[in-house]
């Protein structure tokens, strides 16, 4: 006899069904063999379920045991197939009946003594079970990760297998969890804190309020991170659908801490030594990279040329779509990856470049290289660039009188409410910001008048502006008219944009 139970593989965040197969047979040695394409991880699976099932009190028959994971020609990988193995085993070995586990996907680690572990991925596995009209076995303290997929799907959460066997059973009821939310208590860094850099804070609440990237250049310790630190104290929270794309990262990432899902913006801050595969994910086994952790919030690059050259422009493909292609010679893996790119750099290797009173010893050759590490088509994709110039003694001296994050918050806030508003009436719910919209329809939603297609044309013309860099610049205007509460882009929005592109000299 052949027992059977369903499981899934994950693909990016997608959950493709298996089929966990068991069937006791004749032979030398005895033992459980996985067949399937199995990683190293599920081979090491039998042991588990051998010693888990010996805690409860359930002995194997000294038989071989075969185990196949279909399709076959799929790979696998994962501890999460060591509950659907015991379960397949169980099964074929006759601890309940065989079509207990009909309509049931199944995902956990088991340990030694029976207990189940939490593993990723509960969420996307769980959405794909109550889109086939299943229900879902998963780890205790998964359940509450699981419930999020619906208040209608049927959810087991037990502690351990024996308590699952009695719950099938019908001799224990394992009761369904409560989806949990995450409500962070604490307080975020302040706007009101920063001294002076009025343009730099007029940059950031722009770059907040359409979702558009943002390079902020200045000598050290002018306060560049620190206003990177403070912009999620001004972004709004995620709505239902955000929440729901990125937990299911988070939950593939094994990051999501107790099941519990939050509605704060997700902020990556990956240092510089980061690798390609860190940044946009791989590895051995294909995982979500930061820019993926940073889907529909915002990814940090602190000492911006400090990056390898080669690991920066591989962030040029996820900046454009949105979303992160990791192939393989056996798999073709994608990722959403619509994050917001805040940068901070130097002037110079030195730092100094600029400043009042300093002259770099290698002259204007110091700022060229170390500027020079970062590649035209990169810049090309930032929106906003600003200096950042040296905090005055004045400045810190004097008292502080900056406008608080809440204030800009309700602001940033009501700008992209109207722009969720405009792309729906458009015919576009999945459009969120400014920044999203693609080329043909921010033309249609810009549609400037005559003064400011001059002025673009002219700024066009002069600094060569490129097909993405205008369409950009029309982004920000766009933007600029939704913090004024203006229904058209006029010819002071077009210059401003125009300004914070052409604020560094690179168009």
């Amino acid at each position: 006899m052949v027992a059977r139970v369903q499981t899934v593989a994950f693909q990016g965040i997608e959950a493709v069904p298996v089929d966990v197969q068991a069937q006791i047979t004749g032979g030398i040695p005895p033992g459980v063999i996985i067949v399937g394409l199995p990683d190293k991880a599920i081979k090491e699976a039998g042991e588990r379920v051998k010693a888990a099932l010996t805690s409860s009190g359930l002995g194997l028959p000294p038989k071989r045991i075969i185990v196949n994971l279909a399709p076959a020609d799929l790979p696998k990988e994962g501890s999460h197939y060591d509950l659907p193995i015991a379960l397949a085993v169980m099964g074929a070995i006759g601890a309940f009946p065989a079509d207990a586990l009909d309509g049931y996907v199944a995902i956990g680690e088991l340990g030694l003594d029976g207990r189940l572990a939490p593993v990723g991925g509960v969420l996307p596995a769980a959405m794909a079970a109550h889109a086939r009209d299943m229900k879902i076995i998963c780890p205790a303290p998964s359940g509450p990760e699981a419930a999020w997929a619906g208040d209608d799907i049927d959810i087991v959460a037990p502690e351990t297998l024996l308590a699952l066997v009695n719950h099938l059973g019908g001799y224990q009821l394992c009761p369904r969890p409560m989806p949990k939310r995450y409500d962070g208590n604490a307080i975020l860094p302040d706007l009101s804190e920063v001294r002076g850099q009025e343009v730099a804070r007029r940059a950031l609440e722009i770059a907040a309020a359409g979702g558009h990237n943002l390079l902020m250049i200045g000598p050290l310790g002018a306060g560049k991170s620190m206003l990177a630190q403070r912009l999620p104290s001004i972004l709004p929270p995620l709505n239902p659908r955000e929440l729901l794309d990125v937990s299911m990262i988070q939950s593939i990432a094994g990051e999501l801490a107790g099941g519990a899902l939050s509605d704060r913006r997700p902020v990556r801050a990956p240092h510089h030594s980061a690798s390609m595969a860190a940044l946009v994910g791989g590895g051995l086994k294909v995982r979500p990279g930061e820019v993926s952790m940073a889907h529909n919030g915002v990814l940090f690059l602190d000492e911006l040329p400090e990056f390898a050259p080669a690991v920066l422009d591989s962030l040029r493909q996820p900046l454009e779509s949105g979303e992160t292609v990791i192939a393989r010679a056996n798999a073709r893996v994608t990722f959403p990856a619509r994050f917001q790119l805040i940068a901070a750099m130097n002037p110079c290797k030195c730092g100094l470049a600029g400043t009042p009173g300093h002259t770099c010893k290698r002259g204007d050759a110091c700022a060229a290289d170390y500027q020079g590490r970062i590649s035209g088509p990169f810049l090309d994709r930032i929106d906003i660039r600003v200096d950042v110039p040296a905090v005055s003694a004045a400045d810190m001296i004097g008292p502080a009188t900056a406008e608080p994050s809440a204030s800009v918050a309700l602001r940033v806030r009501a700008a992209r409410e109207t722009q969720r508003e405009r792309y729906l009436a458009a015919g576009h719910p999945e459009i969120f910001t400014n920044a999203a919209a693609p080329a043909t329809l921010i033309e249609a939603v810009v549609d400037p008048d005559k003064e400011s297609q001059t002025l673009m044309l002219q700024a066009a013309e002069r600094f060569s502006l490129s097909a993405r860099a205008y369409h950009r610049v029309l982004k920000v205007a766009r933007t600029l008219a939704d913090l004024a509460g203006s229904d058209k882009v006029s010819r002071p929005h077009i210059a401003e944009a125009l300004s914070y592109r052409m604020n560094l000299g690179v168009a």
